[in-house]
């Protein structure tokens, strides 16, 4: 089984680089991925792995720099009036431009002490999606859905997703962010087990099999290849007709 999703996996990469791997791709009618491909080597509840609050960042500083410059040229401007955005899997730093204020900025996270201290956030939810993927937001709610380094740990994406696209208003951008570096034995199999590229296709089935989003792009935005953390960029649009 596993192996089928490695060789759709392996085709879509055939197609070139890291930002063309998402261009042209032939996806299978059904979802590709199985069961075990979403099984982690540590099942054990996410809330006791999350319990202490880690005040620490899981890229390193170029990386950061690296997605906060991505941030600054793709953000609505700061203090728009009437955009709300909502920060998934969130910690107790969310990368946004230095200065960067939204009058509704929402986090979704696992602990609560880390949430307080996000200076980002005019509100937040603690929530496991692993075990409740449904959002608790109104349909077409928010502007943009940032995701940091922690697509790898879904393990029902595309439950979330689904979700993703129904909070999102029309239009709206969807940026999941991702390097190598992850908590090994909280990541599912698939990701472990496959390289950077290939992630890249992972997180655009997600968007593809939801439903009701633009084709994905994939983007690299490593800042020192080889020398610093890599830095990827996969995102979509709501459709506007979704």
């Amino acid at each position: 089984m596993a192996g089928n999703s490695k060789s759709f996996i392996a085709s879509a990469r055939q197609k070139g680089a890291f930002e063309q791997v998402l261009q042209n791709v032939e996806w299978p009618e059904q979802f590709p991925f199985k069961d075990e491909d979403f099984q982690r080597f540590d099942e054990s509840p996410d809330s006791s792995f999350y319990e202490a609050p880690r005040f620490v960042t899981h890229i390193d500083d170029p990386a950061i720099a690296a997605l906060t410059k991505y941030y600054s040229e793709v953000f609505p401007p700061s203090n728009t009036p009437g955009v709300s955005m909502l920060d998934m899997c969130s910690s107790w730093v969310s990368h946004f431009p230095k200065g960067y204020k939204q009058e509704r900025v929402v986090g979704m996270g696992m602990n609560e002490e880390e949430l307080k201290r996000n200076p980002v956030l005019t509100g937040y939810v603690v929530q496991d999606l692993n075990v409740n993927p449904k959002l608790p937001f109104e349909d077409n709610s928010f502007d943009v859905i940032t995701n940091v380094v922690s697509v790898d740990y879904l393990t029902k994406p595309l439950d979330v997703f689904k979700e993703m696209c129904r909070v999102l208003k029309p239009g709206g951008l969807a940026i999941m962010s991702f390097s190598n570096r992850c908590f090994w034995t909280k990541a599912i199999s698939i990701w472990t087990s496959t390289g950077d590229t290939d992630h890249a296709v992972i997180v655009g089935s997600y968007f593809h099999y939801a439903g009701g989003f633009e084709p994905p792009q994939a983007v690299d935005i490593s800042p020192n290849p080889g020398r610093s953390d890599p830095m990827y960029i996969v995102y979509s649009r709501k459709l506007s007709s979704a």
